[in-house]
C-alpha cells in the first residue's frame, strides 16, 4: 500500500506499508510520535569560501564540471562554483541517471561534510537536488528520523507531513495539570520536535532538555502511570478468596523453625498477610538482599493459603533452585502433615503424572516446580497463592498462566535482584512492595578481592588451604564447553585441570546440561560435606545454601552482569567462617568491565549495585525486556527523568479522579498499537 503527498485524508488507524514494522510503526498515528533523532539545518546557505572542514553544511552553486571517472575506481565528480569558490561533488556509489542531475548549468543545492581532497574542498556523498537560483528555503530545521531499508528519509518526511497535517493535535491534558506543572502543549510540543525553528537550542533538543522534549516524555510517563493504575483496579475487581488466619498452620510452622525471624521479616510477613485477608488478588513484590530470608516469609504465605483450606505452588526459573525450594518446604510442612509434591519438565512421566493427580484431586496442598507447572495439563484442585521466585526470569504470560490455574489466586513475586526506586516507581507502579532490609544475625562479611589470571596457580594453593581445614569451595565457570567466540575456561575444563592439581580434594561438578537427578546427587553430597570443592556453572547464582562454603571463585568475573555477581557472591558468608569471593579476571578490561569490577568490589550493598546497574545498562537490559514484558520507555530516561516520573504519578492519581475522559484519550494516543505498555 503506497501512499503519496497527494492523498486527500489519512485513516489514522491505517496501517503503514510493511517496511515501517521494522521501526516499530504500525498505523499513521504512529508516526506522530516518530520523533527525529537530529537535525539538519537548511535554512540558511554558506558561501563556498566559508566552508570549513569536517564541517556538515549547505551550499548552492551551478555545475561547472562533471564526468564519470575510472581511476583509480569508477566515481561520478561534478564540480559547482558560486561567486566565491568552487567545491567538487564526489559519488562513489552513483546511477547512471544521476550524470542528468549535474548538467552544466544546474544549480545544484547540496548538504554534506566538507573535507580536503586533491582538488581542494569536496563532498563525498552529498545529499543534493537541482533547484532554481531564486529558489526559498525551508524556515525550519530539516528533521532526520530514525529510518530502516525501504523507509527512506524522503518517504518520512513526506509521511510524517500528511499526519501532521491531519492528525487530532488537541491536547489530552486538562488545563489544570498544564498549569500546575508549566508544560508546554501539545500540539506546539510535537511541532516544535518535528520542525524546530532555526534559532532553537540544538543542545536543548540534543538533550531532550527543550519544554518540548518535557512535556512528550511527561506525556510518556504519564501514560505508563495511568495503565498501570487501570490494571491495578481491574485486578482488584476480579475478586480472590480472602484467605484468613483462622488456621493455626503459620504460628506452627513458625514455631517449628530453628530460627527466629528478623524484624524485617516479621514487618513483610505482616504486611502479606493482611493482603492475604481482602477479598481480591493479592499482588505484591518481596524484594531481599541474597540471604535476606525471602523463602520462609514466603513459607509462611504458603501455610496461611494451606491453612485455609486451599493450595500453594512455588515457581522457580531453574531445576536446581525449584529443587532446593521442593527439598527445604519438605523439610518444613512434611512434619505439619502437608504433602508437597515436586514437578519439573525433567521428570519421568510416570513420576509427572502422579505429581499431576495429586494437585489435580487436592492430596498435594503444595507443588514446587519450574514452568512445567505452567503448562495447560497441570490443574489445581483449589490454588489459593501463588510464589514466583525470581519473578523478572518469567515472561507477564507464564505469570498469567499461573494465575489462570485458580479462581484468582494470590500472588506474591520474590526478586533478589533489588529493584531501584526509579524502577520500582515505574515498572512496578502496579505492584505492593515489601522490602526484607535486613540480614539475620549470624551471617560474616564477605571479604571480596579481584585478582589477575595470571595468579591462577597461586589461587589454587589458596583453595587446596582451604579444603584442608574443612571448609568448601566453590569454583564458577561461565561456558559448560569449549566455544571458539569466547575463549573462556569451562566448566568441564576447569573440574579435569582442579581434579589433576589437587590430587587429596573430592572436586565435584554441576552444570545446566546435566540430567537433573545427576545435578541433584552432586549438590545433595556438596551439601552433606563429601564433595570439597564444586565446580560450577551459573547454575548455582541463586537458592543454593550450603552454611559451610566460604570461599568463592569466579572465572572470567570480567564478562559477567553486576546482578549475577552480586547473586553468586551470596553463595558465601552464609555460616559463622570468614568467607571470600575471588574474582579472577583477565586483562586487558573494556571500560565496562572495570566499572563494575569497580562496583562489586567496593559494595555488598544489593540496592546500591542495583541503581548502578541500572545507570550502566539502562532499564531495557536491567529487566531482561524480552524476558520480562516489561515496557521500554522510549523518551523518557528513568536515571535522568526522576522529578519528571514523580509529577507523572501525581497527575495520574488525579485524573483517575478528577478526569476519566482525559484519561481515556490520553491512553488512546500514547498506547494504541503499544499494549505492552498495560502490565498484566
Amino acid at each position: 500500500m503506497a501512499v503519496t503527498a497527494k492523498a486527500a485524508q489519512l485513516d489514522m488507524a491505517a496501517p503503514l506499508p510493511t517496511a515501517f514494522i521494522k521501526l516499530g510503526l504500525a498505523t499513521y498515528a504512529d508516526l506522530l510520535l516518530h520523533l527525529p533523532l537530529r537535525y539538519e539545518d537548511e535554512t540558511r546557505i554558506t558561501p563556498i569560501a566559508n566552508v570549513l572542514h569536517g564541517q556538515l553544511t549547505q551550499v548552492q552553486g551551478v555545475v561547472t564540471h562533471c564526468e564519470v571517472q575510472y581511476k583509480p575506481r569508477k566515481q561520478l565528480v561534478a564540480r559547482i562554483a558560486d561567486a566565491d569558490g568552487e567545491l567538487s561533488l564526489r559519488f562513489l556509489h552513483f546511477y547512471g541517471s544521476q550524470t542528468k542531475q549535474f548538467t552544466l548549468g544546474n544549480v545544484i543545492r547540496a548538504v554534506g561534510e566538507a573535507r580536503g581532497g586533491f582538488f581542494g574542498l569536496e563532498m563525498v556523498h552529498a545529499r543534493c537536488r537541482v533547484v532554481s537560483a531564486d529558489a526559498g528555503l525551508p524556515e525550519s530545521l530539516t528533521p532526520v528520523y530514525p529510518a530502516a531499508a525501504g523507509v527512506s528519509q524522503t518517504l518520512l518526511r513526506k509521511q510524517i507531513a500528511l499526519v501532521l497535517a491531519q492528525a487530532d493535535l488537541s491536547d489530552t491534558l486538562p488545563e489544570l495539570v498544564r498549569e500546575q506543572y508549566r508544560l508546554m502543549d501539545f500540539a506546539n510540543s510535537v511541532l516544535a520536535l518535528h520542525h524546530p525553528a532555526p534559532d532553537v537550542s540544538l543542545t536543548a533538543l540534543a538533550t531532550r532538555d527543550h519544554p518540548a522534549w518535557q512535556r512528550i516524555k511527561f506525556d510518556e510517563l504519564l501514560a505508563q502511570q495511568l495503565s498501570l493504575r487501570l490494571a491495578r483496579q481491574t485486578r482488584r475487581a476480579l475478586g480472590a478468596p480472602a484467605i484468613g488466619s483462622g488456621s493455626d498452620l503459620a504460628e506452627r510452622l513458625l514455631a517449628a523453625l530453628p530460627f527466629a525471624l528478623t524484624s524485617a521479616q516479621q514487618r513483610v510477613w505482616q504486611e502479606i498477610r493482611s493482603d492475604m485477608g481482602q477479598p481480591y488478588p493479592m499482588q505484591r513484590l518481596l524484594q531481599g538482599d541474597v540471604g535476606s530470608g525471602k523463602t520462609v516469609v514466603a513459607a509462611l504465605a504458603a501455610a496461611q493459603a494451606i491453612g485455609g483450606g486451599y493450595q500453594a505452588a512455588f515457581m522457580a526459573p531453574t531445576e536446581i533452585l525449584a529443587e532446593q525450594h521442593y527439598y527445604k518446604l519438605r523439610s518444613w510442612f512434611e512434619p505439619l502433615g502437608v504433602e508437597v509434591v515436586w514437578l519439573t519438565g525433567s521428570l519421568p512421566k510416570k513420576a509427572k503424572q502422579a505429581a499431576m493427580d495429586k494437585l489435580l484431586s487436592g492430596e498435594a496442598r503444595l507443588a514446587a516446580g519450574t514452568h512445567a507447572l505452567f503448562q495447560e495439563q497441570v490443574a489445581f484442585a483449589r490454588l489459593g497463592l501463588a510464589v514466583v521466585d525470581e519473578q523478572h526470569r518469567f515472561g507477564v504470560a507464564q505469570r498469567l498462566a499461573l494465575r489462570q490455574k485458580g479462581v484468582q489466586p494470590h500472588q506474591l513475586m520474590m526478586s533478589a535482584t533489588p529493584i531501584p526506586r526509579t524502577l520500582s516507581m515505574s515498572y512496578y507502579a502496579d505492584l505492593d512492595v515489601s522490602v526484607i532490609d535486613e540480614l539475620p544475625p549470624g551471617r560474616t562479611p564477605i571479604v571480596t578481592k579481584l585478582v589477575t589470571d595470571n595468579r591462577r596457580d597461586e589461587l589454587v594453593g589458596l583453595v587446596r588451604d582451604k579444603c584442608q581445614t574443612g571448609a568448601q569451595v566453590y569454583w564458577v565457570c561461565p561456558l559448560i564447553e569449549e566455544s571458539e567466540k569466547l575463549q573462556l575456561q569451562t566448566a568441564e575444563d576447569t573440574f579435569a585441570a582442579l581434579s589433576l592439581a589437587l590430587p587429596d580434594v573430592k572436586v565435584g561438578l554441576v552444570h545446566g546440561r546435566m540430567r537433573s537427578a545427576d545435578k541433584a546427587a552432586v549438590m545433595t553430597k556438596f551439601a552433606a560435606g563429601d564433595i570439597d570443592l564444586l565446580v560450577a556453572t551459573t547454575v548455582i547464582e541463586v537458592g543454593v545454601d550450603v552454611p559451610n562454603a566460604s570461599l568463592m571463585v569466579i572465572e572470567h568475573a570480567e564478562r559477567m552482569g553486576l546482578a549475577q555477581l552480586h547473586q553468586l557472591r551470596g553463595r558465601v558468608g552464609r555460616g559463622a567462617a570468614k568467607s571470600a569471593c575471588v574474582l579472577l579476571y583477565q586483562q586487558p578490561l573494556s571500560a565496562l568491565a572495570r566499572a563494575r569490577l569497580k562496583i562489586i568490589f567496593e559494595s555488598a550493598d544489593g540496592f546500591y549495585i542495583a541503581s548502578e546497574d541500572l545507570n550502566l545498562r539502562g532499564p531495557g537490559e536491567f529487566l531482561g525486556a524480552r524476558q520480562s514484558g516489561a515496557p521500554m520507555l522510549r523518551f523518557a530516561d528513568l536515571a535522568e527523568d526522576t522529578d519528571l516520573l514523580a509529577k507523572a504519578q501525581q497527575a495520574a492519581e488525579l485524573m483517575l479522579k478528577q478526569y476519566p475522559a482525559a484519561v481515556e484519550s490520553h491512553l488512546a494516543r500514547w498506547l494504541a498499537g503499544r499494549q505492552e505498555f498495560v502490565k498484566a
